[in-house]
């Protein structure tokens, strides 16, 4: 006969189990954020075919065209981030502690944002990673690696006009377009910008929202939807003419739609959790895994912008 008593471990795994999954959900970046591959089922490798531009040629009567091919290629997605978390809970600590349960649920709440946080850190460095370092990276004689050479290698109001430029010229739409700044570059923006005597609606936004986190839309400059992250790659990057030490990798991009986004996911395993009863220990084990991966797609719509990871 089975009830609530002698069938509690299920009980526990099951509140556990929904409450993971539904909050991994909320917390992770936008989907819009990059393409999630939905075709890929089986393997650990996907491979992608690319296509180039077409190169027209003046004619002329009488005059016999030249044949000329396409430039093709291949990208790939590989599901190699395996991650998980495990804990337990005694039988001694079920009987004599008090708010066990709350205790456990925010346990479990934990958990959830450290998946969250290995998720976006993994996203952000696919972005920084699928560039050449030391290199400008350059679309169509435009660099999209842009490294900070004025003092202390902070942002400046240029860089976004640069950045903008780099996209025009590469022809990545103008809507959608998402730079993802670090804190500290996000505090020299805020001392960058000049608010006069007669505020405007932009200046209005400056001084009630500042710049905050939580991938919320803050403001539109020079085209760019400017949101943070303390999670973007750092170390010592170099654009091939600056190398800035302790410097961090602030991401711009376009997620216009599929095709633009530089950079694609799949998921092999979402979020599971399993509870266990271990009778020897006399208490009741939790572990969630998950399996999933990055790729980048294209570069054409990413930038990349080092600056100093210390200095605003």
């Amino acid at each position: 006969m089975q009830l609530t008593p002698n069938t509690r471990p299920f009980i526990h795994s099951e509140q556990y189990s929904s409450f993971i999954l539904t909050n991994l959900h909320d917390g992770l970046l936008p989907t819009t954020f990059y393409r999630n591959v939905t075709d890929f089922g089986t393997g650990d490798t996907l491979h992608i075919k690319t296509v180039g531009d077409v190169r027209i040629q003046d004619a002329a009567e009488d005059t016999a065209l030249e044949y000329s091919p396409i430039d093709t290629g291949e990208v790939t997605l590989r599901i190699n981030q395996y991650v998980g978390d495990a804990w337990f809970v005694s039988d001694d600590l079920y009987e004599d502690g008090a708010q066990v349960e709350q205790l456990m649920a925010q346990r479990s709440a934990e958990s959830t944002r450290a998946l969250q946080e290995r998720f976006e850190t993994e996203f952000l460095k696919t972005c920084n990673d699928a560039q050449t370092d030391a290199n400008a990276n350059s679309i169509n004689g435009f660099a999209h690696r842009i490294a900070s050479s004025v003092t202390d290698n902070v942002l400046q109001l240029d860089h976004f006009i640069n950045m903008k430029l780099a996209f025009d010229k590469a022809e990545v739409p103008y809507g959608a377009r998402v730079a993802i700044l670090d804190p500290v570059a996000g505090a020299t923006l805020d001392s960058l910008v000049s608010i006069n005597r007669d505020v405007t609606e932009f200046g209005k936004m400056i001084l009630t929202n500042g710049f905050q986190r939580d991938h919320e839309f803050i403001m539109n400059l020079y085209g760019w939807n400017i949101i943070t992250s303390n999670r973007l790659p750092t170390g010592t990057f170099s654009d091939g003419t600056t190398s800035v030490s302790n410097a961090v990798a602030n991401v711009f991009m376009s997620v216009m739609d599929d095709n633009t986004k530089p950079i694609m996911s799949a998921w092999r395993r979402l979020p599971k959790l399993e509870g266990d009863r271990n009778v020897q220990l006399r208490r009741e084990e939790y572990q969630v895994t998950s399996r999933y991966g990055f790729g980048a797609q294209r570069v054409d719509t990413l930038g990349i912008l080092i600056t100093s990871a210390v200095n605003s």
